[in-house]
């Protein structure tokens, strides 16, 4: 087991540098770029260069074949969303070492299924959990204990032991939003046994701080980064991220859906997969899977109901 003192360049100081900001696991201290170590451990950016070559070399990051890959994705889990059609849509829940982005309209859905998955996400495996806690970035006050502990009575859960493994943070603004992000590094390394990250909504503070074509491109940019951080958390610590994303309406559609995702194409291309969640009659909400790297399209009619998501 490498050290980050064993590395060359990194002294005392240096590693609590790096540890503070979040670069003490090695796997994640070889998959930064030097400007973003440069930056956020306050190094020169020639030191981060030689450290990150050395992490690499300790984790010896090179071509592996395709069936490695396949042994490495046994351990991928996947959290119960609730529905069982719901999970046979997704190919058996909300999938690990992945970003799952639902969107859709006000009232679809969305945060609902983000307060099941911060519950379910916590049963042990053969009753649909991976038996780990979660963290909950809320951007727009939609987070409710109330509502999970209607959710964790429905699956016989303790309420306060639930409460307990659901780390919120409360982002004021994008920036805030992307520290605490960040922050899930050090819970993490902190010996925090976090599974799941849940992002409600990703594009609230990103929509109303940069308004305008011309700030488009630095929105766009920004939330790269965001994507970026919260991607490289899944794969470093096979953890689940799960994002909700508003919509915007459409003027010129005559035929399809009147509204589409916001984000553009950063969003679209970061996202492993896509749901569209849709209001239905008498209570009814329908998921449609629009992308996935392997999963055919599809739709599921769900309902919720006090205990939560159900068929």
């Amino acid at each position: 087991m490498v050290e980050l003192e064993d590395l060359p360049s990194v002294g005392e100081k240096t590693a609590q540098k790096l540890r503070d900001a979040g670069f003490a696991d090695m796997m994640r201290l070889a998959t930064a770029t030097a400007k973003e170590l440069s930056v956020k451990a306050e190094i020169g950016e020639g030191v981060a260069e030689k450290v990150i070559e050395a992490a690499r070399k300790s984790e010896k990051i090179d071509f592996e074949t395709a069936y490695d890959v396949m042994e490495r994705r046994r351990d991928v889990g996947r959290i119960n969303v609730g529905s069982e059609a719901f999970n046979e849509l997704i190919g058996g829940g909300i999938e690990t070492q992945s970003i799952t982005e639902v969107f859709g309209e006000f009232g679809s859905g969305k945060s609902q299924i983000s307060h099941e998955l911060a519950v379910t996400v916590q049963l042990p495996e053969e009753n649909g959990g991976i038996d780990g806690e979660c963290v909950f970035i809320d951007t727009e006050n939609t987070f409710r204990p109330e509502r999970v502990e209607q959710i964790a009575a429905g699956f016989e859960m303790d309420p306060e032991e639930t409460l307990q493994k659901i780390h919120i943070a409360r982002a004021f603004n994008s920036s805030h939003q992307m520290l605490m992000a960040d922050k899930v590094n050090e819970l993490i390394q902190n010996g925090t046994n976090i599974r799941l990250v849940i992002v409600d909504s990703l594009m609230a503070h990103f929509r109303a701080e940069y308004v305008g074509r011309e700030s488009l491109a630095t929105r766009q940019q920004k939330l790269n980064q965001h994507l970026h951080a919260l991607q490289n958390i899944a794969n470093t610590y096979n953890v689940a991220v799960f994002v909700t994303n508003q919509v915007q309406a459409r003027p010129d559609a005559f035929f399809g859906s009147p509204t589409k995702a916001i984000g553009g194409h950063v969003l679209g291309h970061a996202s492993t997969y896509r749901i569209w969640l849709k209001k239905g009659l008498a209570g009814k909400r329908i998921a449609r899977l629009v992308d996935s790297p392997h999963l055919p399209e599809g739709e599921c009619v769900f309902k919720i109901v006090t205990e939560g998501i159900v068929d």
